[in-house]
């Protein structure tokens, strides 16, 4: 008895649009990143090569070479992406907004295609949503979360508030619980908004949490990444409460004012306990 099935007469997937990815070769956030992604754009991504050296702005620039993102560029080519975005936090803010636009400069030209940068998409988000004033949680060193400030304010972004965890290894394995905990500490001035920085921090389910209950806008370096992206090639990104997300964000007037279009705190999932050593610095 004859079970097969045959699915020829289907003619193939439906054609799927591309966006290039290129990420530093610790990062392990794969799956975020397809979070914010509708079903009829693929991401095609690729990394940069091993770097033995620890979590520092020395380690950031070495990845965000001209040269690595050429050729990551160059290999993604092949697979003929409409964006390609360069998903990485600090490697993007490490040469300040001149480097950051001479990294999509250099990366447009490898690939000719269209190209952004995290810290890039960061300053669109903000722009989006009016806020020049923002609180600040990473789990970078001092002296990394120091550069990150001194990038925003070249941009005009002011950081009311901040909060960091030091961390120089495994970032991917933070819980949520630890993220809402430094966005609490981060947010004691003024801000209209948050910004949790570094690609390898998780980040997509807490968002919402947050911004129930610190009645702000908070964006996250994957989000603004496919945010970004997707924009690009006019497709909008997918995240349910996200205020970046949303059609009608309150302009600069210190962000989400009442509970309206926002959820009720929930609880979130149950977090593993935090290891002892941290990688990961994206």
């Amino acid at each position: 008895m004859n079970l097969s099935l045959d699915v020829s007469w289907l003619g193939g997937p439906a054609p799927q649009r591309g966006i290039g990815v290129v990420a530093p070769f610790d990062f392990a956030l794969d799956r975020e990143l397809w979070r914010w992604v509708p079903d009829d754009v693929s991401l095609r991504v690729t990394r940069t090569p091993y770097v033995p050296v620890e979590v520092s702005l020395d380690l950031a620039r070495l990845v965000s070479e001209h040269e690595t993102l050429g050729e990551a560029v160059r290999a993604l080519s092949a697979s003929e992406p409409e964006v390609v975005a360069y998903a990485c936090t600090s490697g993007s803010f490490v040469g300040g907004l001149a480097g950051e636009r001479a990294m999509c400069e250099a990366m447009t030209q490898a690939g000719d295609v269209a190209s952004l940068t995290t810290s890039g998409a960061l300053l669109e988000a903000l722009d989006e949503l009016g806020a020049g004033r923002i609180a600040l949680v990473t789990p970078y060193t001092e002296s990394v979360t120091r550069a990150l400030e001194e990038y925003l304010g070249e941009a005009g972004v002011a950081v009311t508030g901040r909060a960091f965890l030091g961390l120089t290894r495994h970032i991917w394995k933070v819980p949520y619980r630890s993220v809402v905990d430094m966005a609490r500490q981060a947010v004691v001035g003024a801000a209209d908004a948050l910004f949790i920085s570094c690609t390898n921090l998780p980040t997509y389910d807490a968002i919402p949490q947050l911004e129930a209950e610190l009645r702000m806008p908070v964006i996250s370096a994957n989000q603004v990444t496919m945010w970004a992206a997707l924009r690009r090639i006019g497709v909008y990104a997918v995240g349910p409460y996200q205020a970046l997300l949303m059609d009608a964000v309150a302009p600069s007037s210190g962000g989400i004012d009442g509970p309206q279009g926002l959820p009720e705190p929930q609880g979130l999932p149950e977090p593993q306990a935090l290891p002892e050593e941290q990688e990961g610095w994206t």
